[in-house]
């Protein structure tokens, strides 16, 4: 028996609805695709690896998270054999490395994360993907 449709009313034309929309398919595609690693946890992969001996207030700040749950993160993250923490010069700071470990998935995971980025972005011409992205970047600034 098929479902009637709900009438959508004002919600279709609605920024916050069709980016949540948007956003649940996504990470619908993203957990398939890449499993075992949220979309956040690779995002701190990438910004260590681009970042060697970031410290975790910096990477909570570029990340707009609080320290404390940063730490979590790192600890969590730490305890996978991803990431270490080395002191840091001035010894009151530790700075942040992928491990071998670490890096070896999150280069399996950025080959899965291409082929995500691939399908998701299938309906839309190059220009469009573009387009999207520098609109996104407007909106979260």
């Amino acid at each position: 028996m098929k479902r009637a449709s709900l009438a959508q009313g004002a919600l279709p034309g609605l920024l916050g609805y069709r980016l949540r929309l948007a956003q649940q398919a996504v990470f619908r595609d993203f957990a398939a695709s890449v499993q075992g690693l949220s979309p956040g946890r690779v995002g701190l992969l990438i910004l260590i690896d681009a970042n060697p001996g970031i410290t975790q207030s910096r990477l909570a700040e570029a990340v707009a998270r609080d320290r404390s749950t940063m730490v979590g993160l790192i600890d969590l993250l730490e305890r996978r054999g991803l990431v270490e923490r080395r002191r840091g010069d001035d010894r009151r700071t530790n700075g942040l490395w992928l491990t071998r470990s670490g890096r070896r998935l999150l280069a399996r995971a950025l080959r899965r994360i291409a082929a995500h980025e691939r399908r998701i972005a299938s309906r839309l011409s190059a220009a469009e993907r573009r387009r999207l992205l520098r609109l996104l970047g407007k909106i979260s600034g």
